[in-house]
């Protein structure tokens, strides 16, 4: 059994000595969002519980069409190929019918009509590509770097068993684990999956468990890279487990700071930091045991101001589906309304906050359908 899995009774066990704490200061406190409310909670749960399901559903859907592996990985990549060439003929039609393309045969309300459904073509063209595209990019990437395959390329290279090498194991892991985190806050379509853990306005130890459900859409540094070091695969696996078992407890209100243990150690303190959206907050304290990551990479940032909890655009909705689907899907509509290539994998790569930003003041030369960008 998995530690994350072994667990479970410890979070809940945790979760109720929260509660009740939490209902003994209430008067002293006052309401604050620390405090639990129903729906939010039962949100939080259900995408733990949904964390836990997707990857078995996730095997059984993408199994069939991962590159390399499945019946259906060729008919994939074809659909991806057909889409990007479908989107580049719509984007020269849409071109054409421009009013300054030079193209003056046709009256203007005929050149608008044409633009109009080239535009509508590529955009369905370009979401299909960008779908299937990714699929077939990020089923390759986990296919190809699984901690067994990895573990077989190591050579001769083997650190053992014991606690040095654990302690070794948990130690590197969690440098890997801080980039991954970051990276997951710098790339929209990473974002998109790890928004599921920012998307509640409140901050309790059920937050904790609020776990995104689309991991299988992402590319990571994979925990396999370790097994090229020398660490065995089951040693990974329980460093693995006693790094998300250690960012459980951190999802609080009811600690405070802790000191010297401050300047070493992620606390609860520093990650109320991290799920803040004050402006000084935002993608800032990515580590998950320690925080000494963030101090040497730039990202630490202490906690000043009273933390407001959410997302910039919050989404207000207890429905998993909605809070698991919300950014996939802006994303996708950001691709279809792109008129170009530089600005649709713009959408998907780039950053959360450039994307925002660039929806509502579209950049003139990124927005530009020049053939270069086709």
């Amino acid at each position: 059994m998995e530690l994350t899995v072994a667990a479970i009774p410890f979070y809940f066990g945790s979760m109720g000595a929260e509660y009740a704490w939490l209902r003994r200061h209430a008067a002293e406190r006052g309401a604050t969002p620390g405090d639990y409310e129903l729906h939010d909670t039962i949100a939080s749960l259900t995408m733990g519980v949904g964390s836990l399901v997707a990857p078995l559903v996730a095997q059984k859907l993408l199994g069939p069409v991962t590159p390399g592996r499945g019946r259906n990985a060729k008919a994939l990549v074809a659909i991806a190929a057909g889409a990007v060439t479908v989107t580049a003929v719509a984007d020269a039609i849409a071109r054409r019918g421009e009013p300054d393309s030079g193209n003056d045969s046709e009256n203007s309300d005929d050149r608008a009509e044409r633009r109009r459904r080239a535009r509508q073509a590529a955009g369905s063209a370009a979401v299909a590509a960008v779908v299937a595209g990714g699929i077939a990019t990020t089923t390759s990437w986990a296919s190809y770097t699984t901690a067994e395959k990895l573990w077989a390329k190591r050579g001769r290279r083997h650190v053992g068993t014991g606690p040095a090498a654990l302690a070794s194991a948990i130690l590197v892991w969690d440098f890997i684990y801080y980039w991954n985190h970051r990276f997951m806050h710098e790339s929209r379509y990473m974002w998109a999956i790890h928004v599921v853990h920012h998307s509640s306005e409140r901050y309790n130890l059920s937050t904790a468990l609020r776990q995104p459900v689309a991991d299988a859409l992402g590319t990571f540094l994979p925990q396999g890279v370790l097994c090229l070091a020398g660490f065995q695969p089951s040693l990974i696996s329980s460093a693995r487990g006693i790094n998300l078992i250690y960012q459980f407890w951190i999802h609080t209100e009811a600690i405070g700071r802790l000191g010297p243990f401050e300047k070493i150690l992620n606390t609860p303190s520093h990650h109320r930091v991290h799920h803040g959206v004050n402006p000084q907050y935002i993608d800032r304290n990515h580590g998950s045991i320690l925080i000494l990551w963030d101090r040497l990479f730039g990202t630490f940032e202490p906690e000043g101001e009273k933390v407001v909890y959410g997302l910039t655009r919050n989404i207000k909705t207890f429905n998993p589906l909605r809070i698991a689907a919300h950014e996939h899907r802006e994303m996708l509509s950001d691709v279809w309304h792109s008129r170009g290539w530089r600005e649709r994998l713009s959408f998907v790569v780039r950053g959360p906050g450039w994307a925002y930003r660039h929806r509502e003041q579209p950049d003139p030369v990124e927005s530009t359908v020049a053939p270069a960008a086709a």
